[in-house]
């Protein structure tokens, strides 16, 4: 295959690829079968096997079937990575309303249920993907790239191209992902997690003792 023509044709698969991804796991909307995406895939895997330098870092080839890191470097957060502070009575609640209206006057509130996942910060370059962290303390947290680049919904690249990005959010587990967890416990003969609580703290445990 021709570079001239393998060029052109990678940076086309990879904007196929990410769309199709995007509207398969963001929007639970398939545009095409799993074959013709499996076969688009291949097609890219074998130009960059051809052409390694052709692989750039939003090209899904380093999504699927990646493995997690399990050691990680440190990253200094630009701005501090803040949690979410609780509330256990209606006489709290009323404190941080009266504290916010002192603060910025009268103001609407979107409430939503709390997912419990693991914060992190994912941080784009013109539009491409280039690096994940945890919060950790707020101020220094953990590269966690190569981690991130496995879930699918995260996407590697934008439409729109910003010189910088952050976005702050929670990665989590839905409740069907870890009840394929635990048929996969059952069916090695391991003992299975009750809850998905008990999974997070598994994991939490083996990264401590790394």
């Amino acid at each position: 295959m021709e570079r001239s023509y393998a060029e052109s044709r990678a940076k086309e698969l990879r904007e196929k690829l990410n769309h199709y991804g995007y509207l398969y796991y963001v929007m639970d909307d398939p545009a095409v079968p799993d074959y013709e995406y499996d076969m688009l895939y291949r097609e890219l895997e074998n130009i960059e096997a051809e052409y390694p330098d052709l692989q750039t870092d939003d090209s899904p080839t380093l999504r699927v079937g990646g493995k997690g890191h399990n050691t990680f470097a440190e990253v200094v957060h630009t701005v501090r990575m803040e949690s979410l502070q609780d509330v256990f009575s209606m006489d709290e609640l009323a404190d941080f309303h009266r504290r916010t209206t002192e603060a910025i006057g009268e103001t609407d509130y979107i409430v939503e249920p709390k997912i419990d996942g693991l914060s992190v910060s994912l941080e784009y370059r013109d539009g491409v993907f280039v690096r994940g962290s945890t919060r950790g303390d707020g101020d220094t947290g953990e590269d966690v790239t190569e981690n991130l680049r496995t879930i699918a919904a995260i996407p590697l690249s934008l439409k729109e191209k910003p010189a910088y990005l952050e976005v702050r959010g929670e990665v989590y587990m839905p409740q069907s992902s870890f009840d394929q967890v635990v048929e996969r416990q059952e069916i090695a003969g391991e003992k299975p997690f009750k809850t998905p609580e008990m999974l997070r703290q598994a994991l939490c445990a083996k990264k401590t003792q790394r």
